[in-house]
């Protein structure tokens, strides 16, 4: 496990693009030396996320990742499944179940929650069991939660708190999802 001063749980959340990224590029520099990471995407199913297929290519320098959640984006149409079903929120706690275990295990330095805000913000998972599970936190082991509309609850929790902030974003020029930008 991690030495000195760990166990910090961290929040990316806002508006603004960058949330995974920043998440994925604090994956790749624990990795870099040596430590364990975990990351479980909270409704992101599906299998056309580009970081996915590096990710794969990394598993056996100290990673594991699992994606929970139905498929919401069609990357042939380019269009998003908007709203939320009962399958939606078996994967919510699908994804809660894995993280009880990784804090159970106490098995990697760095467990990145991947869109746990936004799961809990659209009503797929009760912020109040969530929060009875991150109680459970192992003391060393750092967390990350990312995810726009981040719970009052959540950043009173938490030890740091970045704010991605739109500013500007190409999408409302009618730039459609990107190929190894957006996904």
């Amino acid at each position: 496990m991690l030495q000195g001063n760990f166990g910090k749980i961290q929040v990316y959340t806002g508006y603004g693009k960058g949330k995974t990224t920043a998440a994925l590029g604090l994956a790749v520099r624990a990795l870099g030396r040596g430590k364990k990471v975990a990351i479980v995407y909270f409704d992101k199913g599906g299998d056309h996320y580009g970081e996915r297929r590096i990710l794969e290519k990394l598993k056996a320098d100290h990673l594991e990742y699992v994606a929970t959640g139905r498929e919401r984006f069609n990357a042939r149409t380019r269009t998003f499944r908007f709203g939320v079903e009962e399958g939606d929120r078996q994967e919510a706690e699908r994804g809660l179940k894995l993280v009880e275990e990784y804090f159970k295990k106490a098995s990697v330095d760095l467990l990145i929650l991947d869109e746990i805000n936004s799961t809990i913000a659209l009503g797929m998972l009760n912020l109040g069991k969530f929060l009875e599970v991150l109680a459970k936190k192992p003391e060393q082991m750092e967390v990350v939660l990312t995810g726009r509309d981040a719970p009052e609850e959540i950043l009173k929790r938490a030890d740091l708190v970045t704010e991605m902030k739109l500013v500007k974003h190409y999408f409302y020029q009618g730039v459609e999802a990107r190929e190894g930008i957006e996904f």
